[in-house]
């Protein structure tokens, strides 16, 4: 069986018995664990941490939480020496939990709370991405009671297409995400926080979006949030010293995809950076990137066992596996597009046949692979590898048709541990108050 070393982890292998990754078949963490199940490679993930942190050497690298956090990631992180985004109250405890200093924190989020800010100060949080005129207000009265100037960062939407889906773009005007720079609002945003009491502006942050596979898109960013560096160096006399241009690097999810690597980005990216700097007259700042996707996503492989093989002539044939939707809204959401393999066994009769994998809940919707090539003698039983599925699969999970949400067994040197307990039907029924 042929698997693109692209889409799947780095420790992947196939043989006579089905597909291994660390060292473990993945028919073996299937009678272990149940299905369907997350498989996180440890060694993929921090050889993906370390890429990043030594493409952008000097300069500072925050995983996005959202993409997937959990104790267990947060030691990793730590301990491969990248600090961590967070954009609420759950992924600030987690990280803190497990270890992670304040100075290593960057806040994000467009609406976050009087608590969640309170902590995140007391915490000595090093940056909070101001998101909206009632959170300079807001964040301002929580330093100053406390005595204290918070170091902040000025999110701007710069009016950059990332040519991604509607869904996960971020970086151009008129949505719900930081202060528009066409309209001005980024400019009388900075001049608020230069006043604020309990605020100390230190840079600019932008996010473009998810899933870019385009350089052009940063460099282009780049290049007006320098114009704006200048601008507040003018306007202001604040020369600021810190540019977070975020995440949104796309991966791999079909074989034919080409992503953009990280060592080929970010040299043309600090250069573009520093020229414009230069061009400016202003000092290069230290930057800032925000890896999500691009370190979980290609780290999984999510199992699931056939069902139903429902085979209708002249129609299409629908595989029904035992997740889906609850494990991974994201195709339902923006038609997110995944391949998917058989895992525990290699032989097959006769020619592969494209089917549609489907999950087991009640939505038309619920939509795993589509299309799918997969062997014409698939049966009820056979177990199914989706790749690429670290990133937002269970970050997003959820519980729909009551539905408990599956496991994520972390792999190593031959060895599997659960890192995050799959739920019990006692787990989803324990917050229901008869």
């Amino acid at each position: 069986m042929h698997l693109p070393p692209h889409l799947w982890p780095a420790t992947t292998t196939s043989g006579p018995d089905g597909i291994a990754i660390g060292g473990v078949r993945l028919g073996d963490l299937a009678d272990e664990f149940g299905t369907p199940a997350f498989v996180l490679d440890e060694d993929d993930f921090r050889a993906r941490c370390r890429a990043w942190r030594d493409a952008f050497a000097g300069h500072d690298v925050f995983y996005a939480a959202k993409a997937f956090l959990c104790h267990r990631v947060a030691v990793w992180l730590r301990e491969e020496g990248l600090g961590i985004d967070v954009c609420s109250a759950g992924e600030l405890r987690i990280a803190r939990r497990a270890g992670v200093p304040g100075a290593s924190l960057v806040l994000h989020g467009n609406n976050k709370s009087p608590a969640e800010l309170a902590e995140a100060v007391d915490h000595g949080v090093s940056l909070v991405v101001v998101d909206s005129d009632d959170e300079i207000t807001r964040l301002s009265d929580i330093a100053a009671r406390r005595g204290r100037r918070q170091p902040v960062l000025v999110r701007v939407t710069p009016g950059v297409e990332a040519h991604a889906h509607a869904h996960i773009t971020t970086g151009t005007d008129d949505q719900k995400f930081g202060f528009s720079l066409s309209s001005g609002t980024a400019h009388r945003a900075i001049s608020r926080i230069v006043n604020a009491p309990g605020l100390e502006l230190v840079g600019l942050h932008s996010h473009l979006g998810s899933q870019i596979t385009r350089p052009d898109v940063f460099m282009t960013a780049a290049d007006r949030l320098v114009a704006l560096m200048a601008d507040t160096a003018r306007t202001h006399g604040v020369l600021l010293r810190r540019l977070d241009l975020g995440g949104g690097l796309g991966i791999a999810y079909l074989p034919e995809d080409e992503p953009l690597d990280v060592r080929d980005l970010a040299p043309v990216l600090v250069e573009r950076v520093r020229k414009a700097c230069a061009d400016a007259g202003i000092p290069m700042p230290r930057l800032a990137v925000e890896p999500g996707r691009a370190i979980a996503g290609p780290s999984t492989v999510t199992l699931y066992t056939v069902g139903t093989v429902k085979r209708q002539r002249g129609l299409r044939t629908w595989v029904s596996v035992d997740g889906g939707l609850t494990d991974n809204p994201r195709p339902a959401l923006y038609d997110a597009t995944y391949t998917a393999v058989l895992a525990a066994r290699t032989t097959a009769r006769g020619a592969d046949e494209t089917v549609t994998v489907c999950g087991r809940h009640c939505e038309s919707g619920d939509i795993v692979v589509d299309p799918a090539r997969l062997p014409a003698d698939l049966a009820v039983g056979d177990l199914l590898a989706v790749p690429a599925s670290g990133a937002y699969h269970r970050s997003m999970a959820n519980n729909y048709n009551a539905q408990p949400r599956p496991p994520v067994v972390a792999v190593r040197a031959g060895a599997a541990r659960l890192v995050v307990r799959g739920e019990t039907l006692d787990d989803v029924l324990r917050l229901d108050v008869p």
